[in-house]
């Protein structure tokens, strides 16, 4: 399971650092086998709960990694899974020195192929910025478009201009008015929205 969040500004994903042969004390994405009586999604689920605690998060299917090579100890086929959650919403339960969140433009080296499985989540995840409303996944309860235009930024790793983002996402008609309002410093307080159907990922036609 590769598990984005946005923190401080960047991208993350989050690792576990493996306690068994082979790479010890490396790196890895959280996973495990699938039990013979449970299905690929459910063993998904159960794994990302036992390695992490994390729970009640959108799990989308990435990919199943084939190459014969890929574990020293034999042939062993990954389907991998992909979550967005808010970094402030989530409760990881596990030492500080068996799970960390790692930038995911400055990773350290990974166990097995776990490497190419970050990159090609990344991928997808930037892909579907342009006909999804996948990013909302990263959004607190409440937010403003400021806030929801530096996830962006965030996830492709650029800057985007502030008036045509804003009419991009207010005609996807996803977002209410909370009718409250942030203020930061000296700026002009700023309306806080929030999703009409949280947990949802929309396709744009």
């Amino acid at each position: 399971m590769v598990i984005f969040t946005i923190r401080s500004e960047r991208l993350a994903v989050l690792l576990r650092r493996r306690d068994k042969t082979p790479y010890a004390g490396c790196w890895g994405l959280p996973g495990g086998r699938v039990h013979a009586d449970e299905t690929l999604e459910q063993a998904a689920v159960r794994q990302l709960a036992e390695k992490t605690g994390i729970t009640g998060v959108y799990l989308e299917q990435l990919y199943t990694f084939g190459d014969p090579a890929r574990d020293p100890r034999g042939r062993v086929i990954a389907v991998s899974y992909y979550a967005l959650v808010p970094y402030n919403r989530l409760k990881v339960q596990a030492q500080p020195s068996e799970l960390a969140w790692h930038r995911v433009d400055a990773l350290p080296p990974l166990a097995f192929d776990h490497g190419k499985i970050v990159a090609m989540a990344q991928e997808r995840l930037c892909a579907k910025l342009d006909y999804s409303t996948i990013a909302l996944q990263f959004m607190p309860e409440k937010f403003t478009l400021s806030e929801l235009q530096a996830v962006y930024e965030s996830i492709l790793g650029e800057a985007l201009d502030k008036r045509n983002f804003r009419k991009r996402v207010q005609a996807l008609d996803c977002l209410e008015d909370t009718g409250e309002q942030f203020r930061a410093g000296k700026h002009r307080p700023a309306k806080l929205f929030r999703l009409k159907t949280p947990g949802r990922v929309e396709i744009i036609k």
